[in-house]
């Protein structure tokens, strides 16, 4: 082939189209995600209490452990739907095994993978950069502190509700946005995604830093 011919041949671009391995291991992120989950159920108080002593609000700063499985399977599948998807299995999974919020983990986990989702969505599923997963987890940030000011926090003062979105959007940064960014790169690299665009894209980075 010559040059010119590679010149002029189209691009294949990435299908947006599901395919079965994508809603499996899209399950498998959703199932493994929510298991995470039960631990930080657990280890939310203790975290949150001297958080919330310190000033009221600053507690949103630990619920980022909640935000990242919508962030870590829209990185991984980069398909439409899948960070609502796997942000919702998540939080079914943490519901059926049991929490101190019942049913609405559910509302929790579609509301904050509608925040990573819109995210994506917006950069048309081809951008997958460490600043748009930092974007997508404070989307889940954003949409968790609306949720539970408007569910656990009704009528809460300006300054509460100002210091838990802030809060809020910090913690999906870093905690949603940075650690899922990392977590698929370094799932890539170990040629656990070759199946997957993400797993390719960082093999392909990886032998071209070697050369």
């Amino acid at each position: 082939m010559t040059t010119t011919d590679a010149h002029t041949m189209p691009r294949t671009r990435p299908t947006l189209r599901w395919r079965v391995v994508d809603i499996v291991v899209a399950s498998v992120l959703g199932v493994a995600s929510g298991l995470l989950f039960l631990v930080w159920n657990v280890a939310y108080e203790p975290l949150s209490v001297p958080l919330k002593a310190a000033l009221p609000g600053l507690q949103a700063l630990a619920g980022g452990g909640w935000l990242f499985a919508g962030v870590l399977t829209g990185l991984i599948i980069r398909k439409p739907g899948a960070a609502l998807y796997g942000s919702l299995l998540a939080a079914a999974v943490s519901a059926l095994v049991g929490n101190a919020w019942g049913p609405l983990t559910l509302v929790s986990g579609l509301v904050q993978g509608l925040g990573a989702e819109i995210i994506f969505a917006i950069f048309l599923y081809s951008n997958w950069r460490l600043y748009v997963s930092v974007l997508a987890g404070m989307g889940a940030g954003l949409a968790m502190a609306i949720n539970d000011l408007v569910y656990w926090y009704p009528g809460a003062a300006a300054l509460f509700s100002t210091v838990y979105t802030v809060s809020a959007l910090i913690s999906g940064a870093v905690l949603a946005g940075v650690l899922p960014w990392l977590a698929a790169r370094g799932l890539a690299r170990t040629g656990a995604l070759s199946r997957f665009a993400s797993g390719r894209e960082a093999t392909t980075g990886s032998t071209r830093r070697r050369s």
